[in-house]
């Protein structure tokens, strides 16, 4: 991570081999230097700035031909396809010109080069393609894709809220040796479609139509089942899995003999989870790994396959904290890596010769970031980093040496070095801390607030104002987004350069709540079949705490968010209405029935199941309470969280006779740029100034 200091931009890119770190640094000019520097002399040369192979790749390429960051690269750096004139072309090095791939109307999605880098496998039409650069002949692995019929190719709500929107809706996935395709069958037949009108003048008077199938809480889901295409054949084996059954299947990996297939089997109330392990010769299966919990579980989305063939590494909340656990094919626990009762964030080396994990965790200040080690045998755990703040840091090609660039909330801190065993042997780079000046800087400061039910220490950040005089009361914005599992908080510097809010006299505040993800399982399960009610509680209970500094106005008490921090603004004006005055809410769910089902029912069960839990945690049903000043945003072609929540708000506030501010952006989606970003920043700005100062 990049480090400023003494006006420059010092950071560490990598390590030349195991004994020798590359630092860059900056000349007078301000042109880079790369230094190649010795841990145990510290001495250094300066070393030709080397480009990536994705850079040397680019540079490859004809005069005029430019790669962009979504066209894929083959795993040994040498070959790219390119999707260019709604075709798929395809440059290695050492060509002289693009090799145009494929010549018809229909747009090739989600390119991916096979392992060995010998085809490139796609959607077309949401039908499922390869292309074999050897024979130079594109090959049609499915054929009957229709418009709720997908192959390879997800639907929104499994893009959205299971695959991610970084998989671009891909659902396929290479087997290790190239031979085979695994890929998800979709159908959405039964799944209710959702209308949004386009209105501009590019689509004429008559507006456009948009229809897709958008499942809301209770609704059919789509189809799913799971098949592994052999190349070979041409021919799909079906996992077995009963395909009658309400359950969702995603997030498979491969054994490293690409002969079997892990497949992840959640149930429709998304509170029991398992692994099969598929024959991809038969489609027969068994069960090597479960878990269930009262509440909720998740997919794995970072399992780690050993390349040995030993099994696999999970992270689990299975003893209420993110552990990790390695598992044997056979679905026996080889060990349990760790047994912290803190968070693990990731696995970030494997090393199997050496039979050790390197992963990272909170440690026991939960918004730290710090880098452990711990043997494959679950033992001689050591804690790599340490001191307050988040730490980043590269390790070195055996593991004998690691940079560590951290900072903290108080310190823009330094980059040093430290053996295997977590002793710093030097200090390498210092980042020097700017000069405060209190008519133009603002601070920040990290404070714990208890629940009223003392149970939880939650950490908050206070960002005070230009000149901030404690003798004089200050309005306040909780800049929030609130949902489940995902902290606003973290020890990090974030500098002394004031903001839009400190440079007007408000003071910025950030508080996580119980089932922020800071108080692992114990925390997060208070949110199940609940959304909103804790959140709400323990978002007052900071309230509370800033109402006793004597620098608070209590009657200049605002929040903002978008999308759950826009549900977060609007459900403090309503059901929070004691203690929030004034917010401004972004394409905000209003009423939890009206969101997807996937992510919706994950922790509130279905409207048929939890009445009551839907009824309370719904805007709507606190609209009477508002008395506060309420202005909300929304995109009228915003696919994700539907304009119609803004309109449920609207018609309940207008029932109730309550006055309010509401803008519509044509054509936004789920948040907007251009000059239409610039207009609701400005919106947004004038609200607050108008709302606490009058003016």
């Amino acid at each position: 991570m990049p480090q400023r200091g003494g006006g420059s931009m010092v950071t560490v890119t990598g390590w030349a081999d195991d004994t020798h770190y590359l630092l860059r640094t900056f000349d007078k000019d301000r042109n880079p230097v790369i230094q190649s520097v010795d841990v145990k002399s510290g001495k250094s040369v300066v070393v030709p700035p080397s480009k990536t192979p994705r850079e040397l790749l680019s540079l490859a390429l004809p005069s005029g031909v430019a790669m962009s960051m979504g066209d894929p690269v083959s795993a040994d750096m040498k070959s790219v396809a390119i999707v260019k004139e709604n075709d798929l072309w395809f440059f290695s090095v050492g060509d002289t010109e693009l090799k145009r791939l494929t010549n018809d109307k229909a747009a090739e999605v989600n390119a991916r080069f096979s392992p060995d880098g010998r085809k490139i496998a796609y959607t077309k039409n949401k039908d499922l393609y390869y292309y074999d650069l050897a024979a130079r002949k594109e090959v049609r692995l499915t054929d009957d894709a229709t418009d709720k019929i997908y192959n390879g190719y997800a639907s929104w709500v499994y893009m959205e809220e299971i695959l991610g929107r970084a998989s671009r809706y891909a659902a396929f996935w290479w087997a290790p040796d190239g031979s085979r395709i695994a890929y998800l069958r979709t159908d959405e037949t039964e799944v209710p479609e959702f209308t949004l009108n386009r209105l501009d003048e590019a689509d004429g008077i008559h507006g456009l139509l948009e229809v897709t199938p958008y499942p809301k809480p209770g609704d059919p889901n789509p189809k799913v089942k799971m098949g592994m295409a052999d190349l070979a054949s041409g021919k799909t084996i079906w996992v077995k899995t009963d395909y009658s059954v309400d359950q969702y299947l995603a997030w498979p990996f491969w054994a490293p003999d690409s002969k079997k297939l892990a497949v992840q089997v959640l149930n429709r109330d998304q509170n029991d989870l398992r692994i099969i392990l598929a024959d991809a010769a038969t489609g027969d299966y068994k069960e090597i790994y479960s878990e269930s919990r009262p509440s909720w579980v998740e997919f794995f989305e970072d399992t780690h396959v050993m390349d040995n063939g030993s099994g696999f590494i999970v992270r689990s909340y299975r003893n209420d904290w993110e552990n990790l656990y390695y598992y044997g094919w056979d679905g026996k626990l080889v060990a349990q890596l760790t047994n912290l009762p803190f968070r693990v964030t990731g696995i970030e080396r494997v090393d199997e010769e050496m039979k050790l994990v390197y992963f990272t965790a909170t440690g026991t200040e939960s918004t730290d970031r710090h880098l452990f080690r711990v043997g494959l045998d679950g033992k001689n755990l050591v804690q790599l980093t340490t001191g307050p703040g988040s730490h980043n840091v590269t390790i070195s090609p055996k593991g004998s040496y690691f940079t560590d660039s951290w900072n903290s909330v108080e310190s823009p801190g330094a980059i040093v070095l430290i053996d295997k065993k977590g002793k710093m042997l030097r200090e390498i780079h210092k980042n020097e801390m700017p000069a405060f000046d209190a008519s133009k800087n603002s601070r920040t400061e990290m404070v714990k607030i208890m629940t009223s039910d003392g149970l939880f220490n939650m950490p908050a950040t206070i960002t005070y104002p230009v000149n901030f005089d404690p003798a004089k009361k200050y309005p306040v914005i909780f800049a929030i987004y609130g949902g489940p599992n995902s902290a606003n908080v973290s020890n990090r510097w974030s500098g002394f350069n004031a903001s839009w809010n400190s440079q007007n006299g408000i003071i910025t505040f950030a508080v996580d709540h119980r089932g922020s993800g800071h108080f692992g399982k114990k925390g997060l399960d208070y949110l199940h079949r609940n959304l909103g009610k804790w959140e709400i509680l323990d978002y007052a209970d900071a309230v509370k705490w800033l109402r006793s500094k004597p620098f608070v106005d209590a009657e200049r008490m605002g929040i903002t968010g978008s999308s759950y921090g826009g549900y977060m603004s609007c459900l403090a004006l309503t059901k929070g209405a004691d203690y929030w005055t004034h917010g401004f809410g972004g394409s905000s769910v209003t009423d939890w029935r009206l969101y997807d089902n996937v992510y919706t029912e994950r922790f509130m069960d279905t409207p048929q199941d939890n009445p009551a839990g839907y009824k309370e945690s719904s805007t709507l049903t606190f609209a009477k309470n508002y008395k506060g000043k309420l202005y909300f945003t929304h995109g009228d072609m915003d696919d994700n969280v539907h304009f119609q929540n803004s309109i449920y708000l609207m018609s309940r506030l207008q029932d109730e006779g309550k006055t309010f501010q509401f803008m519509l952006y044509p054509n936004g989606r789920h948040g907007w740029g251009g000059a239409k970003a610039t207009h609701s920043r400005n919106e947004a700005n004038n609200f607050w100034l108008k709302s606490f100062f009058e003016k």
